[in-house]
């Protein structure tokens, strides 16, 4: 596939907007350019079938996925994602966005991902369990503690996480609390992990906001996504002083000038399942969301979100991309042309694998920190990420995205080429 043809008809490839954002960076690498194809093709990709007896006794088949992407600078990290439109190209793209968000983070990993094509909520908590478990064993070849590492994504959960390492220890005889992270607290998990991602897109908006002259008390965000990562960033702004002045989920597109109560409208959330037919804000067409005035912009669903179309009409001075893969390489052309600026997904939404890390090192020495050590630990590398990204873009010339993508490719490069070829 050509890395720039990332539109089928009217759907977009995740795999060829990650293609495309590699090419763009491919003429800042020098030498390390010649090793360049080890970004085009995943390590591995692993399908595999999986048989679920149903509640009424039936059979079913669904279809399951790992692939690692990278593993150059260490074990593999990815979440594992339970969605109906999961497919082998979008487990690839997200896996490589892994590869590159480990690398500009600078954390030991590289990039993986997982999923199953199936709809979570169509399944009892039985049936759940027994999917979570066999999808565990058959992709239990190729994951481990020092091999490659799942995590929550979407439709997956601490729960889902503990079904998986609680198969793998089985599996081989002994409990292996690292060999997933995400997991409940007393199971080996770590504190400040199910905020973390939306704690992550938060400071280093804070810090983007800083650098571009915004105040952040006086400032309007809305929020596209209002799951684990769009609730915590907004709540987080909320708390902050700023205004949330628009937030949409699958089911409606709410706008208060004023600012929603962000408490209150999360409280609304967990109590019915959607923000649809909340009292205290407007109903407006979902389209509307992307012409509405803010200076902040947190795109948290899902990716291929943000077109050519709808950033022609944003009038917005900063997007964090909360949700991987949300702005296609043509909207990036756009959002540049305008003086937008985009803190990409690998630096904004890399909260959620940064304290993975924590997690992981914790089980290994069974020495487990405080939230506030964790918080301090994951706000000193998320500030310090971008620091190093926007310097790197100010060297360059570029945007934000391409300096991340350089930072990133030099350090994968730098290690495919030292490490050599075997045999």
């Amino acid at each position: 596939m050509s890395a720039l043809s990332y539109v089928t008809g009217d759907r977009h490839s995740a795999w060829s907007t990650y293609l495309a954002q590699v090419e763009r960076v491919l003429p800042l690498l020098g030498d390390l350019g010649d090793w360049a194809d080890t970004l085009r093709h995943p390590k591995r990709a692993l399908i595999v079938d999986i048989p679920l007896e149903m509640d009424d006794g039936s059979v079913r088949h669904f279809e399951g996925y790992r692939v690692q992407h990278n593993l150059s600078r260490g074990p593999g990290k990815g979440g594992v994602r339970f969605h109906p439109n999961v497919t082998l190209e979008e487990v690839m793209a997200l896996s490589a966005w892994m590869t590159i968000k480990c690398a500009a983070l600078n954390l030991p990993f590289g990039g993986a991902k997982g999923g199953i094509r199936v709809d979570p909520a169509t399944l009892s908590q039985k049936e759940l369990e027994r999917l979570t478990r066999r999808y565990t064993s058959e992709i239990g070849l190729v994951i481990g503690p020092q091999q490659d590492i799942p995590a929550p994504d979407v439709g997956t959960n601490a729960q889902i996480m503990a079904w998986m390492m609680d198969t793998w220890s089985m599996n081989v005889g002994a409990t292996a609390t690292g060999v997933v992270t995400g997991k409940p607290v007393h199971l080996g998990g770590s504190l400040g992990r199910v905020k973390a991602t939306g704690r992550g897109v938060f400071v280093t908006g804070c810090r983007a906001a800083a650098m571009l002259g915004i105040d952040v008390t006086q400032s309007r965000v809305a929020v596209q996504g209002f799951g684990n990562v769009g609730s915590v960033t907004a709540e987080l702004f909320h708390a902050q002083g700023a205004k949330v002045v628009a937030v949409q989920d699958h089911s409606a597109t709410l706008y208060h000038a004023e600012g929603l109560d962000i408490p209150a409208l999360t409280a609304w959330q967990q109590a019915h399942g959607s923000i649809a037919e909340y009292p205290d804000a407007d109903r407006i067409a979902d389209e509307h969301f992307w012409t509405l005035e803010y200076e902040i912009l947190v795109p948290a669903a899902l990716e291929g979100q943000i077109t050519a179309a709808r950033a022609e009409q944003l009038a917005c001075q900063l997007i964090l991309e909360g949700a991987n893969g949300p702005t296609l390489p043509d909207a990036d052309d756009v959002l540049q042309q305008r003086g937008i600026v985009v803190v990409p997904d690998v630096i904004a939404n890399a909260g959620g694998v940064t304290v993975s890390y924590f997690e992981w090192v914790q089980d290994f020495s069974s020495f487990f920190w405080s939230e506030e050590e964790i918080n301090q630990r994951l706000d000193g590398i998320m500030q310090g990420a971008i620091d190093t990204v926007w310097q790197k873009a100010a060297a360059l010339d570029t945007t934000l995205r391409t300096a991340a993508y350089a930072v990133a490719c030099e350090r994968i490069l730098s290690a495919r080429k030292d490490r050599g070829l075997y045999p």
